[in-house]
């Protein structure tokens, strides 16, 4: 119940401070996603910090005041004081704390004292919370967030409006529960900026049940709290809804998160979500830029290898700029497939999953785990990039199994999707899973949509899992079947066809073949006719 209570009210808080933005003008602006992302961080870093102070110095959660009795604190004793906090919680000073803030709000020039203090704490903690390029440039974690307001005077206001929006909230209370209920809350927070919902950044979104069904058959129930020390990596990481739900099945600590991703405002959200979500220690792997081009993270020259790696990479998008680089020698290893040509038409259209599918099987470690999202048309391609893909998978016995999901999954796409699952170390049989009849339809904005249920959802699960074969929903099958039917991975192809025999007397089936040959008689006389009508219109038509 607590934890409920606090997601209503936290879900007020970010709707407060979108009614300040809309009051100053920035309601769905492009602006106003950074500043409410980047306000409601500095109050949770705030009261991190606050919640580890009170934990590690019991005299300062005794305090009346505890903003006040940690700024009598002697440098030193405040140096200790913050070494002695996790690796996840900002170094703050205490003139960084909301507190002081709300105590100057009526200082001249407030919007550049609160501008600078946010700066500060950036910088300050750089190298713990900043986001690399792949050229190797930092992403410091605030922007000067009153300046997204363009007339100056109304500056000082908006920022004293927010600041006396976050005096009022505290997240301390919520540090002692499990951290599962930020994934609905960081949903809450991009919502407005997310095409499902009529905003612009669909990409970072993934929805749950995919992301859940990708964890639980990635990381068996049987095996958590067992794996240790392994990496995760997503070349496309969007927001990292994936990435999240791999880590809580591994758990946060016994993994190191790694991702790249072309988009900034991507990086940022990731970056959000990992602070979020107890996994600070992985921010300094979390890096924008161009993964095809320049896969960053590497063991020396060579690429690096990963444990687990989970995507939903993009389908279809124009990369004939840079189509000619791909497909230069040093990229043939890692492409060994191919790069899609440039069609003379549509070239936003250009396949470009295939190309993260080949990343993807490249950067597996020997005996590693992957769980991508394809359209489903892949699965049965009988030619091209495709095919070669599926080739390469089952005749090196590299494949786990796919599950084909619900059309309309994904709200922002009719694409039928599938999820296709590789590890390295199945050896012995696949499971193909056609799930595509589950789910209920809802109306989402001008989109339809399908709701898998939990139920659902743990059926999926728990049928891959086990590897059992359930009439005309999954089979398990050998890789040598999996050739016979032309590398096809549709679940489908490999359902038994039922006749059913019906016992019938002499009378009984010449009856009904007495039916049968009526109904043709019929319909050959209908045929006839409508022939004859057919020639009567075409002698009538003359030339104009």
């Amino acid at each position: 119940m607590v934890t409920q209570d606090f997601e209503k009210q936290t879900r007020q808080l970010i709707d407060s401070l979108k009614g300040i933005c809309a009051a100053y003008g920035l309601g769905n602006d492009g602006n106003e996603f950074k500043i409410i992302t980047q306000v409601f961080l500095y109050k949770f870093l705030n009261d991190k910090f606050a919640f580890e102070a009170k934990r590690i110095n019991p005299k300062l959660a005794k305090a009346e005041n505890w903003e006040q009795a940690i700024s009598t604190l002697q440098p030193d004793a405040l140096e200790m004081l913050q070494l002695q906090m996790g690796a996840d919680t900002a170094r703050l000073k205490p003139e960084h704390f909301v507190a002081h803030l709300f105590s100057r709000q009526n200082a001249p020039e407030f919007a550049k004292l609160f501008d600078d203090t946010l700066r500060d704490i950036a910088v300050s903690n750089n190298d713990i919370f900043a986001v690399k390029t792949d050229g190797g440039t930092k992403v410091t974690l605030f922007d000067r967030v009153s300046e997204f307001i363009t007339d100056v005077s109304k500056r000082d206001a908006f920022c004293r409006a927010v600041i006396n929006k976050l005096v009022e909230f505290s997240f301390e209370r919520i540090f002692t529960q499990k951290y599962d209920f930020y994934a609905a809350l960081f949903e809450y927070l991009i919502k407005d900026y997310n095409k499902d919902s009529g905003g612009k950044y669909a990409e970072y979104y993934t929805p749950h049940a995919v992301a859940k069904i990708m964890a639980a058959i990635l990381v068996p129930e049987e095996q958590r709290g067992t794996v240790k020390n392994v990496s995760c990596y997503d070349p496309s990481a969007g927001s990292g809804t994936l990435l999240m739900n791999l880590a809580h099945a591994i758990g946060e600590q016994r993994c190191a998160i790694f991702s790249q991703d072309i988009s900034q405002k991507s990086s940022s959200l990731l970056r959000l979500n990992l602070i979020l979500n107890n996994l600070v220690h992985s921010i300094p792997n979390i890096i924008q830029g161009n993964t095809l081009t320049h896969p960053y993270h590497r063991n020396g020259k060579a690429l690096k290898k990963f444990d687990y790696i989970v995507s939903n990479p993009p389908f279809k998008m124009d990369f004939s700029d840079f189509r000619n680089e791909l497909d230069a020698t040093e990229h043939q290893e890692r492409f060994f497939a191919g790069v899609p040509n440039i069609p003379k038409q549509a070239v936003e259209k250009m396949a470009i999953y295939q190309l993260f599918l080949q990343h993807i099987i490249y950067s597996l470690k020997p005996g590693g785990r992957a769980a991508v999202v394809v359209p489903t048309g892949f699965i049965t391609a009988q030619s091209g990039i495709d095919r070669k893909i599926r080739e390469k998978l089952v005749d090196e016995r590299m494949l786990a199994g796919v599950v084909s999901m619900p059309s309309n999954i994904f709200a922002t796409t009719g694409t039928n999707v599938s999820i296709l699952f590789i590890d390295a170390s199945n050896k012995d049989k696949v499971v193909l899973i056609d799930a595509s009849s589950l789910g209920t339809k809802v109306k989402d904005g001008k989109n339809q949509k399908t709701l898998l249920s939990e139920e659902e959802e743990d059926r999926i699960i728990a049928t891959f899992n086990s590897r059992q074969a359930v009439e005309d929903f999954s089979v398990v099958v050998e890789y040598q079947e999996i050739v016979a039917k032309n590398y096809s991975l549709s679940a489908g192809q490999y359902f038994e066809v039922k006749i059913e025999y019906v016992d019938l007397t002499p009378q009984q089936f010449s009856a009904k073949m007495q039916g049968f040959t009526e109904n043709l008689d019929k319909l050959f006389k209908e045929s006839g006719q409508l022939e004859k009508e057919i020639r009567k219109q075409l002698t009538r038509l003359r030339y104009e």
